[in-house]
């Protein structure tokens, strides 16, 4: 499911959870989405019933707030790009245990601080990409 590049406005329905195993993309980038990520977002690869991992692109919009770590619980997440908003705090440790699937992850420019969780070390799919630049991280 591809909605990038609209003018969708209003913050991203918990209901989207409930695509998890209709979708094996979910593409909501280069709109006007505001508001914090669902923690059911966050959840939403975990319940899958297809072997097909979901890709979850939330880039370019204007989403704050923190990562849920709900997205720790999944196996079945192969892209994870949360680029180009205003997410802030720490990256959630439980990231790292993104490692079965996960082969891009990119939550660049954004406002995220802390220090790199050394968990993120685990993640050796990361093929296509790995990109946490343009933030205040230490």
């Amino acid at each position: 499911l591809d909605l990038s590049e609209n003018a969708l406005t209003g913050t991203l329905p918990t209901q989207l959870g409930n695509l998890v195993n209709f979708v094996w993309e979910l593409v909501l980038s280069s709109n006007l989405l505001t508001g914090s990520i669902p923690t059911q977002l966050g959840q939403l690869a975990g319940k899958r019933v297809s072997s097909l991992p979901l890709n979850l692109v939330l880039s370019s919009n204007l989403l704050t707030g923190s990562i849920p770590t709900q997205f720790g619980q999944t196996r079945s997440l192969g892209e994870l790009d949360l680029s180009s908003n205003a997410l802030t705090g720490s990256i959630p440790t439980q990231i790292g245990m993104l490692t079965e699937e996960l082969i891009l992850l990119d939550l660049s420019e954004n406002a995220l601080t802390g220090t790199l969780p050394t968990q993120l070390g685990n993640l050796v799919n990361l093929i296509q990409k790995l990109d946490l630049s343009s933030n205040l991280l230490t």
